[in-house]
């Protein structure tokens, strides 16, 4: 018999860069792994910084045939969890998706930083892409090291921001400083499908890794269950 596995799934709250700017979670990258946690009869839980309804970037607004598919999911960011109220005991794995909102609410909240340093410690799959791993730049382990240094991931890249025209826009490059802190960055050629694995840290560069990282994610838990 197959053992339920409880996912947290943890969005961004931010949605406003400035009154003509606006921004939250990239859908897709929520959306896609979501969907294939449910059909293999996972519990799924999303909590967001702040809890209720999580911003969705305007420019991730699904197709009419990604919107049936992703009812869901869509659903889902209705009501939110506030992250304050989760416990890392409940779960087996943690994906932090992106979307630029991540990039100003992720670094600087104390919960999830405390929540990612106890998955860590408690040695479970901590997973995350694009702009997902801005969860991952203040996180300290009990030594007080930071939870990338010397660890090989990627993220979504300096070259790719340029590309979508946000380099002035966002606090800090996720890329340097990701490298600034001891990871092991890997950079793919733009918007390449492209995840990495260390240990149970699992990153993936951009949204047309969504899939690929939930893959991961399913994958590494089967082979904890030894299934």
């Amino acid at each position: 018999m197959t053992t339920i596995q409880n996912m947290l799934i943890i969005v961004t709250s931010f949605g406003e860069i400035s009154q003509n700017e606006q921004t939250g979670l990239w859908l897709e990258e929520f959306a896609v792994p979501y969907v294939e946690f449910i059909n293999r009869g996972y519990k799924v839980t999303v909590a967001s910084i702040k809890g209720g309804k999580a911003p969705i970037d305007s420019r991730s607004k699904p197709t009419t045939e990604q919107e049936k598919f992703w009812s869901s999911a869509i659903k889902a960011l209705e009501n939110t969890s506030v992250l304050s109220s989760i416990n890392s005991s409940d779960f087996s794995a943690v994906l932090m998706p992106g979307g630029h909102g991540t990039m100003y609410d992720f670094p600087e909240s104390k919960h999830l930083n405390e929540l990612l340093s106890k998955f860590a410690q408690q040695e479970k799959i901590i997973a995350s892409m694009c702009h997902g791993p801005a969860s991952l730049v203040n996180v300290k382990l009990s030594d007080g090291s930071y939870l990338v240094s010397g660890k090989t991931l990627t993220s979504f890249t300096n070259e790719e921001e340029s590309a979508a025209g946000f380099t002035e826009k966002v606090p800090f490059l996720l890329e340097s400083r990701l490298r600034k802190l001891g990871a092991k960055f890997i950079a793919q050629p733009n918007w390449s499908d492209h995840v990495e694995i260390d240990g149970k840290l699992i990153t993936g560069q951009n949204p047309q890794s969504s899939k690929s990282v939930a893959l991961s994610i399913i994958d590494m838990l089967s082979d904890d269950l030894g299934e």
